[in-house]
């Protein structure tokens, strides 16, 4: 069985650090608990935190960004 390389705790840059950031943002300024912001879209937390302007939508995260963001993460 393989073993997955070990990821480094102290990785500012990877998707995991981003989401914990974002969601301890939520809980302090939207009162927001950990289910509503992993239930929540892009989109709507965008939109959430006024980081939209009206009419204004969240870009699309393709999937080369997304397969790139999943790599780093698990440190490959």
């Amino acid at each position: 069985m393989a073993t997955r390389p070990a990821v480094a705790r102290n990785d500012e840059t990877g998707f995991s650090h981003a989401a914990l950031s974002l969601c301890a943002l939520t809980a302090r300024t939207l009162h927001w608990r950990p289910h509503e912001f992993w239930a929540a879209t892009p989109a709507e937390l965008a939109a959430a935190l006024g980081l939209l302007a009206p009419g204004d939508t969240a870009p699309c995260l393709d999937r080369p960004t997304l397969q790139r963001l999943m790599e780093h993460d698990h440190g490959r």
